[in-house]
């Protein structure tokens, strides 16, 4: 094993690393990304978060309260749903990224239920090169997620600041 390593992807996928993201020459409008794998949404993920983020709703934490609601059963927290299919899409959209600069448009059309498996896939809106910073651009996602039977479970926009393969010319 070497003993110099790296954080710089060049670098790394020099050495014949697996490429993590997308530079802004990559993207293409139009393009879109099935993200892999897919994930199974399990009790324990879901009443693990809820912990953690303080969200004790007993829709999402009480059985016997969920067979009472409008579901029947226990709902798995959004924020979760949410959480997982931005960290799904990161390794095709994100992994380069110098920052995430914002989340537009985030629904949840259905339900998601403990044992269901989300498949998200994400679709290139926009791109476009910064005009001050050569060295980089913004694009424009909106990811979709699906649970098991292609039913609409959570879709979002996202803005994000991705570094150019090659600096760009001053206009």
């Amino acid at each position: 094993m070497s003993s110099e390593f790296t954080t710089d992807q060049r670098e790394r996928e020099a050495s014949g690393g697996h490429a993590y993201g997308r530079y802004l020459e990559e993207f293409e409008v139009g393009d879109v990304y099935k993200h892999w794998p897919a994930k199974t949404v399990t009790e324990s993920d879901d009443h693990l978060f809820c912990l953690i983020t303080m969200n004790h709703h007993p829709l999402h934490l009480n059985d016997v309260y969920a067979k009472q609601s409008q579901q029947g059963r226990n709902v798995v927290v959004g924020p979760l749903v949410y959480s997982l299919a931005l960290g799904m899409s990161v390794s095709d959209v994100s992994g380069k990224a110098i920052a995430n600069l914002s989340t537009a448009e985030l629904s949840h059309p259905a339900p998601v239920f403990h044992g269901d498996t989300l498949f998200v896939e994400t679709e290139v809106l926009e791109k476009r090169e910064s005009k001050t910073k050569l060295d980089r651009g913004t694009v424009k996602v909106h990811t979709r997620v699906f649970n098991q039977d292609g039913v609409l479970v959570a879709e979002f926009k996202r803005l994000v600041l991705v570094p150019r393969r090659e600096n760009g010319t001053p206009e």
